[in-house]
């Protein structure tokens, strides 16, 4: 079974913007840090809940593409349903309370024309917010649905969100880089308080 990008394998950077080191989040990834580090992703129709332990001031980001289906396809991080028990579980191990966990969640947006009936963004932001009700872990902040792709920068160790709306420009862009990760995880063999700006 293909697992998740492990910490190491997932792209860190500089970001001049903020003055910080940036973990930069893909489709499937999901990452836990406990210290400055910030975590960013772009989204689509796909969903990135960050979630985070106030006390302990550790936190994690992942970035799903569909709300469920069969894990054993090979991808499982892929779906929401794996890719937030990956997430809460990684929290959990290094401390993290159950009781005290909080979420904010961004994306689920219906970023592609012509696709109207039952779209994967309006999924995905359906089957995040019931996940998280289900597992009783409030929903503090969230910036779902609507039309626009969205880059999200989460900052653990305060809690702090922000969140850029990118115009319909970058809609291919999102689009190309969302099916880019759909083609190749097809072809994988089977194994098994939010601030926005411009």
């Amino acid at each position: 079974m293909n697992m998740p990008a492990a910490p190491d394998q997932v792209m860190r950077y500089r970001d001049a913007r903020f003055n910080t080191i940036t973990a930069k989040l893909l489709p499937t990834q999901y990452l836990v840090v406990d210290d400055d580090t910030a975590l960013t992703t772009t989204l689509g129709s796909c969903v990135a809940a960050c979630i985070r332990d106030p006390v302990l001031k550790i936190g994690g980001m992942n970035h799903f593409m569909l709300p469920d289906g069969n894990v054993g396809d090979g991808a499982p991080a892929r779906y929401g349903s794996y890719a937030m028990e990956l997430l809460i579980n990684d929290l959990l191990k290094r401390g993290a309370h159950r009781k005290r966990l909080e979420a904010k969640v961004f994306g689920g947006g219906n970023v592609l024309k012509g696709f109207t009936s039952n779209p994967v963004g309006t999924r995905n932001a359906e089957f995040v917010r019931e996940y998280l009700h289900a597992e009783h872990i409030p929903i503090v902040a969230e910036d779902l649905l609507g039309i626009h792709p969205r880059k999200v920068w989460f900052f653990p160790q305060t809690g702090k969100v922000m969140v850029q709306r990118l115009p319909h420009a970058h809609e291919a862009e999102v689009a190309a880089a969302e099916s880019a990760v759909r083609a190749r995880l097809s072809k994988a063999p089977v194994t098994g308080g939010v601030e926005l700006f411009e």
